[in-house]
């Protein structure tokens, strides 16, 4: 059965505005209809890369987080630690990217947590129902202590997963750094030398003897190492490093597991914003120009009919001239925009998996909100 996805465009007329029609998209959508009533929210969003200027402005997740105040719940904005070197890989640092970015309390309303402490090892175990990649996700423990789990993602292209939308935003994005180090690989983290300084902090928090510092420098010990991660966490100096080996199509489909093992047992509800649509993520710390003109806004309380109903739209959309999309291709597809931009990604593998576990439809009716 269809999945009903509600839809409106970038227009305004006088006397509306843009935050009025994100407003109504997410009311006519059905958020209403949960119970926040003095629960923990936790408002799912990427907070950007400094110096990326594509991500979402911080004024959508200001309205939406005053509606859900608005409904009785206590709603936050999240995210987890990421694996790369950049200010968004610990806490503090993260904070600072997220108050820069202007996800502040001032402008929001509400408090920047994230999700997986201060290191990203602040994480809870949680069973994947169905997983065939993944049978336990590590998930930020804010998220997963989280009675309700809101989703608002800035829809995009992306190197690995082909775009970075709504389950993107949620399986990916909700994972410790264990956690995003089984999703981005299949096997043990590799060490720069050049960065090593030989400290021994990988050794003294590794469960599993597999890492020792030789000669000054640290190693990995293939053998006993299980890729835990729990050295990349720890490294001062960012010298431990996931080997970035996971074939695209099976990447795609962990993040499918990890978004069910976030969204289980508990109410969701999902917003895309198919606007500044950069060939890369909000990771980068800078952006191109947009691959399509602005599209519009889309909510569900279905994630796979979101994406697929974005992925759609975004496809529909003219080409930018002089865009990374801009480009003669020939691979197969008449008119696919993240296979044009990102010719090895497998965007598809995902929503087929998520399907499959039962996260949703990609069957959609779209609704168009004025």
């Amino acid at each position: 059965m269809a999945s009903r996805v509600y839809f409106t465009d970038m227009h305004v007329g006088m006397g509306d505005s843009l935050l009025n029609k994100f407003k109504r998209l997410a009311e006519r959508a059905g958020i209403r209809n949960i119970d926040f009533k003095d629960k923990y929210v936790a408002v799912k969003i990427h907070f950007g890369e400094v110096g990326n200027m594509a991500f979402l402005r911080q004024q959508y997740a200001r309205v939406l987080c005053d509606l859900i105040k608005e409904l009785g719940g206590k709603p936050f904005l999240t995210d987890c630690n990421t694996l790369y070197v950049g200010y968004r890989n610990n806490a503090l640092d993260h904070l600072d990217a997220a108050y820069m970015n202007g996800y502040n309390p001032l402008a929001t309303g509400v408090h920047t947590i994230i999700a997986d402490g201060l290191r990203g090892t602040d994480e809870r175990e949680i069973p994947v129902e169905g997983g065939e990649y993944v049978k336990t996700a590590k998930i930020g423990a804010a998220i997963a202590e989280a009675d309700i789990v809101i989703s608002l993602t800035h829809f995009k292209g992306h190197v690995n997963a082909g775009f970075g939308g709504c389950l993107k935003n949620i399986g990916m994005g909700a994972g410790s750094k264990k956690g995003k180090m089984e999703m981005h690989s299949s096997g043990t983290p590799r060490i720069s030398k050049k960065r090593c300084i030989g400290c021994g902090m990988c050794v003294r928090h590794c469960l599993n003897d597999g890492v020792h510092v030789v000669d000054g420098k640290a190693e990995i010990d293939e053998a006993h190492c299980v890729g835990c991660g729990y050295c990349i966490a720890y490294c001062p100096k960012s010298a431990i490093m996931t080997k970035w080996d996971e074939a695209k199509p099976v990447m795609n489909k962990k993040i499918a597991e990890y978004t069910k093992a976030v969204l289980a047992d508990k109410p969701s509800f999902h917003l895309s914003m198919v606007i500044d649509v950069s060939p890369e993520c909000d990771c980068d710390s800078a952006n191109d120009i947009p691959v399509i003109p602005d599209v519009g806004m889309f909510a569900s309380f279905d994630p796979v009919a979101l994406d697929q109903a974005c992925v759609d739209a975004a496809n529909k959309a003219p080409v930018v001239p002089t865009s990374a999309a801009d480009v003669p291709h020939d691979h197969g597809h008449s008119h696919d925009l993240f296979r044009i931009v990102h010719p090895d990604t497998d965007w598809e593998a995902g929503l087929i998996h998520a399907e499959k576990l039962g996260l949703g439809t990609r069957e959609y009716e779209l609704v168009t909100v004025k």
